[in-house]
């Protein structure tokens, strides 16, 4: 039987192995999910609801092991791995729960006469699942839970950097009382991924990840009629207006660009700042950024932890030094942070300045601890450089101008458009991407509609 093996970031050693899935067990999943579906989606709303409440009560419960887990899969520090869970994961999940009830009742028709008509949201079946190791159980949330409280089954299928997410998960659905088969996980490779997308009994994948990855999933599930929804990455942009407030802004920005050492699709990737502003605003970024503690994420003080795998640092540091050589300006030394090796997973953070669109540390995704910061002298240069990215999931303003905000909003290609605020998903708002960032919608009032499909009831009475 094939293995696969997680090398924790932290110091090199193989932290799990997990045997691959086999094709009989692959086939008994696909079997169980098609089943467990039928039963489930019977049970009353309130009642699946109620389930997937205690399963998040369970999750938190276990959120400080979580975080422990999390250091060594993926290198983040200990004091903020729980937070995924607290946080963002359970007020996604209790967000769900919540419009569930108005999301999924009958649409109601105007009447006529001798019928009675309406719109019924039916869930579409099994629902295959497939997370990234960068944030795990914020990611797989955004579907799963509304998947199965819309009455639907699902298999997840976890990074190999991150295996235990997936166990975790079926350990607190099992002492939430979730019937056997409404969950499953599965670990594959990337050929049976394949293979359970075209299979017959999947209904809906949701995946979330790289581009090159989004496009093997389209390509898989091309010969199949089935919704696929597409999460993937981001070189999500910033402007800092001349009337922004500047502590704020660079507290916030240095945050969106360096927490979780970069590695989020939604992080700050590229500032853009008035030139009024913009002196004072890159020295605040890099004071700031020399406050970071880059070290062994499972010390409590470290606040910066290794990169996922030294070949991801290797990128990093090689588009700095591109950029570097064509004229940017390096502003941190990592020589100032004594954990920073050449040949290892551990990483300075950067700001760069004297950048520009030639360089590929402003158009192509970085996915670490470094962010370009430029000067621009008009709202219009800030539109056009903003736009000029093959990207579209985030983007941000930083303003005291409330209708400002909402007039450069509507010009920008992107997702989501926040302002004096970054890296934040509200689960009361659509989540969703343009361009290369993907397709599809998570979360809100919306978030159900891609995990449902609607049947119309067109009833006739006839009298004698």
């Amino acid at each position: 039987m094939s293995t696969q093996q997680t090398v924790s970031p932290v110091d090199g050693s193989i932290f799990a192995v997990r045997d691959l899935a086999s094709g009989a067990q692959i086939e008994a999943a696909l079997a169980k999910a098609a089943a467990a579906q039928t039963t489930w989606r019977t049970v009353p709303l309130a009642e699946r609801c109620e389930t997937v409440l205690r399963f998040v009560a369970v999750m938190e419960s276990k959120a400080d092991d979580i975080g422990k887990d999390l250091a060594w899969q993926m290198g983040r520090p200990v004091r903020y791995g729980p937070m995924e869970i607290r946080r963002g994961f359970a007020e996604r999940a209790r967000y769900m729960a919540e419009v569930a009830p108005q999301c999924l009742a009958d649409v109601s028709v105007s009447p006529k006469p001798g019928f009675t008509r309406f719109i019924r949201r039916e869930p579409v079946g099994v629902v295959f699942v497939i997370a990234p190791w960068n944030y795990p159980y914020l990611t797989s949330v955004n579907s799963l839970v509304p998947a199965i409280i819309a009455g639907n089954s699902v298999i997840l299928k976890d990074s190999a950097q991150t295996p235990l997410c997936a166990e975790r998960y079926a350990e607190a659905f099992g002492e939430a009382g979730l019937p056997e088969g409404v969950f499953q996980f599965l670990h594959l490779n990337h050929r049976d991924v394949a293979r359970i997308i075209g299979d017959s009994r999947v209904d809906f994948v949701a995946f979330t990840g790289s581009v090159e990855g989004g496009h093997a999933v389209q390509a898989a599930a091309s010969r199949r009629f089935i919704g696929v929804a597409l999460e993937l990455g981001g070189k999500d942009p910033a402007y800092v207006r001349a009337d922004a407030n500047l502590g704020h802004a660079v507290e916030n920005l240095v945050d969106g660009a360096l927490f979780n050492s970069g590695q989020s699709c939604c992080a700050v990737e590229r500032i853009y700042v008035d030139r009024a502003v913009y002196e004072d605003f890159v020295s605040g970024c890099v004071s700031l950024a020399r406050k970071y503690v880059l070290g062994n994420p499972l010390d409590e003080s470290t606040t910066l932890g290794p990169m996922v795998r030294t070949s991801a640092a290797e990128f990093v540091r090689k588009q700095i030094a591109e950029a570097s050589a064509m004229g940017a300006i390096a502003h941190i030394d990592p020589r100032e942070f004594p954990a920073d090796h050449a040949a290892s997973p551990y990483l300075a953070p950067q700001i760069l300045t004297g950048v520009d669109h030639r360089m590929r540390i402003m158009t192509e995704e970085t996915f670490g601890p470094a962010v370009g910061i430029m000067a621009v002298d008009t709202e219009e240069q800030a539109v056009r450089l903003m736009n000029d990215s093959d990207y579209g999931l985030t983007a941000a303003i930083w303003t005291s101008d409330e209708e400002a905000a909402v007039r450069i909003g509507n010009q920008i290609e992107t997702g989501t458009w926040f302002m004096n605020r970054c890296d934040y998903l509200d689960p009361a708002l659509a989540w969703t991407g343009v361009k290369d960032s993907g397709h599809g919608c998570a979360l809100s009032v919306l978030g159900f509609e891609q995990l449902t499909r609607p049947k119309s009831f067109h009833l006739r009475t006839v009298t004698t």
